[in-house]
């Protein structure tokens, strides 16, 4: 039996199927093994087939959740880097002869380059985390190819990639769940529930607080060394001489060629938040001023600092910023209360305010102990991949919060006072920052 069949027959409900992997509805701190522990309960044929392109660090950190996962049989690795893909796929080979206790296991393929995987019928899903300037390509091709997707943020590197991204699910009716794992952590949902219910009063100010980027290193190039297919790594970005800092996550994730920085990588969690606590949609055109400082030389030329004032058509200010490193996370501010909340700790404020947060807190919440809730995030998109119906995250969100990043790069490298509308996704009466909504890819690669 064909899998994609299988999945698109079985649609158990949320709750049923939640309840039969063991991810209870209310979300614990703390993930215990035997939640994401192997059983038999999905045979080799009903298993959903899983391509991993892009091998880095984070598609490894994924890999220690996705390789547990009885439903998931991780078949394909895909990466320029020849190392980095085989190690991926010797990880998984081993891991499964371990859970299978006898012999060997030969069941997973690497490639080179993504459009071969992409044309195995055997392959229903693929994970994307490659670099961000290939994140859009490679959702594209793979939603076309019927592939269901997890896409890593920063969702797309510019405004009209998200959109392309969007039109290509839709139209392909594949499901997307962007990596803004923080939806998942229930001390932001708590945060939110106290915004949302109107617990802080009238809300005026958002603030969200993140590290600026890095600088250098020094231009200096060397010879490609063997086992790298450098021209497709870069793929749609510029040709640049070749050194081996470039491949490294916080050297491209600082570098404009291949990503907008922090102002995306951080970004992409913590304005989601945000905008999830007042949504931009529901209160029309919103103004953006922003000042930033950028490196003087070396490869990393994404700003080390920025300040980004952002002011809805309601009046609500949202401030984001590097300018204290102390206050990374989201603070809400009303009239009668206000409340400021990370992957470490939630407080609020007045004094008066705080015997209504610890009646709600989770019994196992510990101050200062960070959550990775990255597992309840892959398990909800395993649960879609099965039920068909949108995942946390869907492509629609990851684009709205993609967009404001963007709109926060696109107004600091112009310094000027920017209008946006969010429902016709243009810059209003500003050719030249319309123009920055898209960025122009090298041939032959194009959205």
């Amino acid at each position: 039996m064909k899998i994609r069949k299988h999945i698109d027959s079985c649609r158990p409900s949320r709750r049923r199927f939640l309840q039969a992997t063991g991810t209870a509805m209310a979300i614990p701190f703390f993930i215990p093994a035997s939640a994401l522990g192997r059983s038999d309960a999905a045979s080799p044929n009903d298993r959903i087939h899983l391509g991993m392109i892009g091998c880095g660090e984070r598609a490894n950190q994924l890999a220690d959740v996705l390789l547990t996962l009885p439903e998931l049989q991780v078949v394909a690795t895909c990466d320029p880097v020849q190392p980095k893909r085989e190690a991926l796929k010797s990880r998984a080979q081993r891991t499964y002869a371990e859970q299978r206790a006898r012999g060997s296991y030969q069941g997973c393929a690497d490639y080179n380059d993504f459009r071969e995987l992409l044309t195995q019928n055997d392959i229903d899903a693929v994970v994307i985390t490659s670099p961000e300037h290939w994140h859009a390509l490679h959702a594209i091709a793979a939603a076309r190819a019927k592939k269901d997707i997890y896409v890593e943020k920063a969702m797309a590197r510019t405004i009209a990639e998200g959109q392309a991204m969007v039109q290509a699910v839709r139209q392909n009716q594949v499901v997307l769940q962007v990596g803004q794992q923080q939806r998942n952590d229930p001390i932001f949902r708590l945060a939110l529930d106290m915004v949302r219910n109107g617990e802080l009063g009238d809300l005026h100010t958002i603030k969200v607080g993140v590290p600026g980027n890095r600088t250098g290193p020094p231009v200096n190039p060397q010879p490609v060394p063997e086992g790298l297919d450098y021209d497709l790594w870069l793929g749609p970005a510029p040709v640049k001489p070749y050194q081996p800092e470039r491949l490294v996550n916080m050297v491209w994730m600082s570098t404009y060629d291949y990503s907008i920085g922090y102002q995306a990588g951080w970004g992409s969690h913590h304005l989601d938040i945000a905008l999830w606590g007042h949504d931009p949609k529901t209160a029309g055109v919103v103004e953006i001023e922003s000042q930033g400082i950028f490196p003087a030389e070396g490869i990393c030329d994404c700003p080390t600092s920025w300040r980004s004032a952002f002011t809805f058509a309601d009046g609500v200010k949202l401030i984001f910023t590097t300018e204290d490193q102390q206050q990374n996370g989201i603070r809400f501010e009303g009239s009668r209360a206000r409340v400021h909340v990370n992957r470490a700790r939630i407080e609020v404020g007045p004094d008066s305010f705080k015997p209504v947060l610890k009646s709600r807190l989770p019994a196992d919440y510990q101050p200062d102990v960070h959550r990775d809730v990255s597992p309840i995030h892959v398990r909800n998109f395993v649960d879609c991949l099965r039920s068909r119906q949108d995942p946390e995250v869907t492509v629609e969100i990851g684009h709205q919060t993609n967009t404001f990043c963007c709109l926060s790069d696109i107004a600091t490298r112009l310094g000027r006072r920017l209008r946006w509308d969010p429902v016709k996704e243009k810059f209003l009466d500003d050719d030249e920052a319309n123009k920055m909504i898209a960025r122009e890819m090298r041939p032959p690669w194009q959205i």
